[in-house]
């Protein structure tokens, strides 16, 4: 059976961990997974969102702890494997953010370290109550440094550091207090919720979408001048597009765009 199950039903691809035996980690294998099926989905035009969930009790433990362990034994003691491992990780994490799609994580049970980390990193998130999220590597004093990346730009920084500081788990509404998920539903409600988030997304115009993706991350970045200047030329080539006129020209005359993809 594969370690990530992917189906495409509806303009939606659906990404499926499936190593439920070990909390779907982020193992070197489900890393190449990942990253394989966000780069087959870059030119895609007939994907227009994607879900990415977990099989089991849990979403996402974070990295495989066991592998770590084996790639500690080699000559240097595991520092070109850790190197790589966590290069590959932020690899596979910035593949996420460049895709044109809109990704949301379908979260359940825990999301955990490089697990919570996935979580931030995708566009937008639901959760099931009692969905437990954390940065907890301190425990075991390993602080989770490359999960901070995408953890400290999704929610305010205080609280950010009191997590990874205490490795304390934080519940799925306090997830949603703080932003690094946009929503919580009833367990049984879980996949439905997250499909319907997901469809009004792959309803929208594909290349709009696309450029605002890009654009959302790009002004984020930037001080308020520049973002407006740079964001002005986006909306310039949005305005141009043949099926953005459409579009307009739909809405004024009351009926449903006509839309070329």
């Amino acid at each position: 059976m594969a370690i990530l199950e992917r189906e495409v039903r509806d303009g939606i691809a659906r990404f499926h961990m499936n190593a439920p035996d070990r909390l779907n980690a982020l193992s070197d294998e489900m890393l190449a997974a990942l990253h394989d099926s966000f780069d087959a989905l870059a030119d895609d035009r007939s994907v227009r969102a994607v879900v990415i969930s977990g099989e089991g009790k849990a979403f996402c433990a974070g990295h495989d702890l066991k592998q770590m362990t084996q790639g500690r034994q080699a000559e240097d003691g595991g520092k070109a494997y850790f190197k790589d491992l966590f290069d590959r990780c932020a690899a596979m994490m910035a593949r996420v953010r460049a895709l044109p799609q809109p990704v949301v994580a379908q979260v359940h049970g825990i999301a955990t370290a490089a697990g919570c980390q996935l979580v931030a990193t995708c566009d937008m998130a639901v959760a099931a109550e009692g969905t437990k999220f954390g940065v907890n590597g301190v425990n075991i004093g390993l602080f989770c440094s490359t999960p901070m990346v995408a953890l400290s730009r999704n929610i305010p920084r205080k609280h950010a550091f009191e997590m990874l500081t205490t490795g304390k788990f934080i519940d799925a509404h306090r997830a949603q207090e703080l932003g690094l998920i946009n929503r919580v539903v009833p367990p049984q409600d879980l996949a439905t919720e997250t499909e319907a988030l997901a469809a009004q997304v792959a309803e929208k115009l594909a290349v709009a979408v696309k450029i605002g993706k890009e654009a959302f991350y790009n002004q984020i970045e930037m001080p308020v001048d520049q973002a407006y200047a740079y964001t002005g030329d986006v909306m310039v080539e949005n305005m141009l597009h043949r099926d953005t006129e459409e579009g307009i020209a739909a809405f004024l005359e009351k009926r449903e765009p006509t839309w070329t993809q």
